[in-house]
């Protein structure tokens, strides 16, 4: 398997869920799961099994259900969690338990009123624990992002030798900044002694709106997985926006080297899904799959786009499943884009008639938001009437 290949760790159905009023029965987590797998995410974290019985059965069903992702079930790191996950896992083809405890001296301290050394020993017994289950295990250090560097690399040399073979570092409260996220990533590269027995992972919180570049500087310092969801849905803020770091990704694979398995164009379709599904509406303003990622108002915007789209888009909406860009008519806008518009809509004037329509156009422009196309074709008949002899 290449080293630059990025793996896709999709928690839309686990921690996306985890927004007030997301919550999915299991006939929706598994709609969702199998256009994941279609997708092509590597790593679906299907729920928490032990926290309900619902959530037991949606793992166990999706289990039985994906072909080629890895399936995962979350668990603190205690026994009862572990067997309960390993249980909901047992149909899965590649299944992988997701354990760990917080690394931070304030969880230490305030969550757990124990020492680091306590920790460190919960750690180990709990990742044995779940590799006697399953081959693949996954240890998250929950805050790492908080965290003490020297502790938190003997954290995750602890996890790695008791087994664990993907290690989760979360910016549990989305406080780093890229440049520290990845200075931590950077840290734990250079002094875990085991690391290459093990990926890293990057799964981080969106408070200060820092998660997809947190998570992308942790790829470029040596971490290959990312953790993410569709729409950037998560706990608070939300979490890595899938469709943003497969973008960026792809965009800047010539710069970075890096890839995904993610078919961009299901983005737009799935994005679309997950907001129907779950009931949480897109800010039309999203990245890649928001109503006006590829819009264009300004007339200075839409005068370049229309000579050549590269001039102010840098993805073709084809490229994500969207279905065209769009020339958004407001009082902003100029000739070019009125005249792009009456075209097709079927009149033909000349730039001069555009000139002059021009005038009437921006009256209407100021009344309204945005001028709809019944508004134009009323503006054209007006014309056409005014100019045809009787």
């Amino acid at each position: 398997m290449s080293d630059n290949k990025i793996y896709i760790f999709d928690t839309t159905l686990r921690d996306g869920e985890q927004v007030p009023g997301c919550k999915l029965n299991t006939k929706e987590k598994l709609e969702l799961a199998a256009l994941l797998e279609e997708l092509g995410v590597d790593i679906i974290e299907a729920g928490f099994p032990i926290s309900s019985p619902g959530d037991f059965e949606s793992v166990h069903e999706i289990s039985k259900m994906i072909k080629h992702a890895s399936v995962c079930g979350l668990t603190r790191s205690v026994n009862k969690d572990i067997e309960v996950a390993a249980a909901a896992l047992k149909p899965a083809k590649h299944p992988r338990i997701h354990t760990g405890i917080g690394s931070s001296d304030i969880h230490i301290i305030n969550k757990f009123n124990t020492t680091r050394e306590n920790i460190l020993e919960r750690a180990a017994s709990a990742t044995k624990f779940a590799r006697n289950l399953v081959g693949d295990v996954e240890f998250f250090c929950e805050d790492a992002g908080r965290a003490n560097l020297e502790f938190l690399a003997r954290l995750v040399e602890t996890v790695i030798a008791a087994g664990a073979t993907v290690v989760n570092i979360p910016d549990t409260t989305g406080y780093c900044l890229p440049s520290q996220y990845g200075a931590i990533i950077s840290y734990l590269m250079n002094n875990v002694p085991n690391i290459d027995k093990a990926i890293l992972s990057c799964h981080c919180h969106n408070d200060l709106g820092l998660a997809t570049a947190n998570s992308i500087e942790g790829v470029i310092r040596g971490a290959r997985q990312i953790e993410c969801t569709i729409n950037g849905l998560g706990e608070r803020a939300g979490n890595t926006s899938l469709e943003e770091v497969a973008m960026i990704l792809k965009q800047h694979h010539a710069d970075l080297g890096l890839h995904t398995s993610i078919k961009s164009k299901m983005l737009n379709p799935i994005s679309h899904k997950v907001s129907e599904i779950m009931r949480m509406p897109v800010q039309p303003n999203k990245a890649i799959v928001g109503a006006n990622a590829f819009s264009h108002s300004s007339g200075i915007h839409q005068d370049g786009f229309l000579k050549n789209a590269i001039t102010y888009e840098i993805i073709d909406p084809h490229d994500v499943g969207a279905d065209t860009s769009k020339i958004v008519l407001t009082a902003r806008s100029g000739r070019s884009a009125l005249a792009f518009r009456l075209h097709n809509l079927g009149f033909k004037f000349t730039r001069n008639d555009v000139d002059v329509l021009y005038d009437h156009f921006l009256i209407v422009a100021d009344e309204k938001k945005e001028v709809m196309d019944d508004d134009l074709i009323m503006l054209a008949n007006a014309f056409e009437s005014e100019v045809t002899p009787q």
